[in-house]
């Protein structure tokens, strides 16, 4: 058995994903002599930020645009990236799909609309006569789920057309299920108050007063870039990354940690001062059952979903007539696919870059939902090349190239609860110096979430360690 020494004071990130790599770079900006050390399980860094080539171009294959709305990652694209490569849309313009039409997406918070939303052609006039008829609020208890709710609050079609189609594109869960609480803050604390759901926020109403405001960001060349420009800052700094390496335990030690690493027959044991723990619930559950049973506990609770992105290339003269940045497509209705993107329409860098090529995609796969993903990759491909070009009305669309990327287990389901089991695990965290988690399941799936997520481990582990050496008398 190898065993490292330890010059320095030691921090093992377990998982190289957004997190994990957010994580190692705070630390080393906060604390430039502590040594750094990222072990990921996969062959690359970026988790679900990634890119692939495709028709002669490297696109995203995972997520492609960050929520400018909050600042976490247009912060770290800003320090990290050429200034003028952070770029928006040339549109953001998006439709439903939805008894066999598009319609244009409504202003809503997540789904649930206000009371200006033109929802004609996608509602009909009784379920808008309902969705405006809006029952009285009631007591909502510690959690509820957004679809109960929303439904008695404004009528199931409201859900049904718009709510769960938002929130299928972006945590791959069903109304029903998630929570309110935890997917949609704004809503819940409207509820919790016993407020309308059709009044916009103040903050949009100041916001549209003050003019318009890009609520998505991107990067040139896409955004698995902040991935590579994290890993890369990293090691600049000094640590170091490690890929290929599976993380199999964690035990504690008078001075720290014990990371067991590698295959039974080589084990590696990584000595550390602190760990940070960036991997999906299933893992990191694994992980914490040991040296925290009850954060270990609260994970193993969380449920996951598997979805795939399709990527075609296409000639682009097949769709420059196309309208928005894309569709949503609500469960009801039955189709294969759940939502599409035009990307060489919603970001002016990939069509230049792409000539005479262009680029849309679609995704697939709910919490639950398997059927879809035991396709294939050529029938996922033929399945978005028609559903595609029969949303749009247009003719059989010519694939130049494709990609499948499938990412099984990907997305944490917010659950009804959720924010009591993530509140579990802090408190099961306080009392065990030198560990922390960060990562989708915590503050949020979406990438400023994670990032402030990785902030927070970030802090709390150089706060630790600056306890630990003044407890020492350094």
């Amino acid at each position: 058995m190898t065993q490292d020494n330890r010059p320095e004071p030691t921090v093992v990130v377990v998982g190289g994903g957004l997190a994990g790599l957010t994580a190692a770079r705070d630390v080393l900006v906060a604390e430039p002599r502590i040594r750094v050390v990222v072990l990921d399980a996969a062959d690359q860094v970026g988790g679900k930020l990634r890119r692939a080539a495709v028709g002669g171009h490297l696109v995203d294959v995972g997520a492609e645009a960050v929520l400018a709305l909050r600042p976490e990652a247009t912060a770290l694209m800003a320090e990290l990236a050429d200034p003028t490569d952070v770029v928006t849309p040339t549109t953001t313009s998006a439709r439903v799909w939805s008894r066999g039409a598009l319609h244009a997406l409504p202003r809503t918070r997540v789904g649930v609309p206000f009371a200006d939303s033109v929802v004609a052609g996608l509602l009909t006039e009784a379920e808008e006569r309902r969705m405006r008829d809006e029952t009285p609020a009631a007591d909502v208890g510690d959690d509820v789920s957004v679809g109960d709710y929303v439904a008695a609050r404004l009528g199931d079609a409201v859900v049904e057309r718009l709510v769960e189609p938002m929130l299928g594109g972006v945590y791959a869960g069903h109304a029903r299920l998630l929570s309110l609480r935890s997917t949609m803050p704004g809503v819940w604390e409207v509820a919790s108050r016993g407020g309308s759901l059709l009044e916009p926020p103040a903050v949009l109403v100041e916001s549209a007063a003050a003019g318009p405001r890009p609520p998505f960001a991107g990067l040139v060349g896409g955004v698995g870039r902040l991935a590579d420009l994290l890993a890369e800052d990293v090691e600049r700094r000094g640590g170091r990354i490690e890929v290929g390496v599976t993380v199999r335990g964690l035990e504690r030690t008078p001075t720290g940690w014990s990371v067991l690493t590698g295959p039974t027959t080589d084990p590696r044991l990584v000595e550390a001062d602190a760990v940070v723990v960036a991997v999906p619930p299933p893992a990191a559950a694994r992980l914490l059952t040991p040296v925290a049973p009850d954060a270990g506990a609260a994970l193993g609770e969380v449920e996951m979903a598997s979805v795939a992105v399709i990527t075609l290339a296409v000639p682009r003269s097949q769709v420059e007539g196309w309208d928005g940045s894309g569709f949503l497509v609500p469960p009801v209705d039955g189709r294969g696919i759940k939502a599409s993107t035009f990307n060489s329409a919603k970001w002016g860098w990939l069509a230049a870059e792409g000539g005479e090529t262009a680029y849309v995609r679609a995704s697939v796969g709910r919490a639950g939902e398997t059927a879809s993903l035991q396709r294939d990759d050529a029938d996922l491909v033929e399945l978005a090349k028609r559903e595609i070009a029969e949303a749009v009305g247009a003719a059989p669309l010519t694939v130049v190239d494709s990609h499948v990327q499938r990412w099984g287990g990907g997305l944490p389901q917010y659950t009804v609860g959720h924010h009591a089991r993530v509140a579990r695990v802090a408190r099961a965290l306080t009392a065990v110096p030198g560990l922390e988690v960060a990562g989708a399941a915590y503050q949020g799936i979406g990438i400023p979430a994670v990032i402030a997520s990785a902030h927070a481990a970030a802090e709390a582990t150089t706060t630790h360690l600056r306890a630990v050496r003044r407890h020492a008398g350094e």
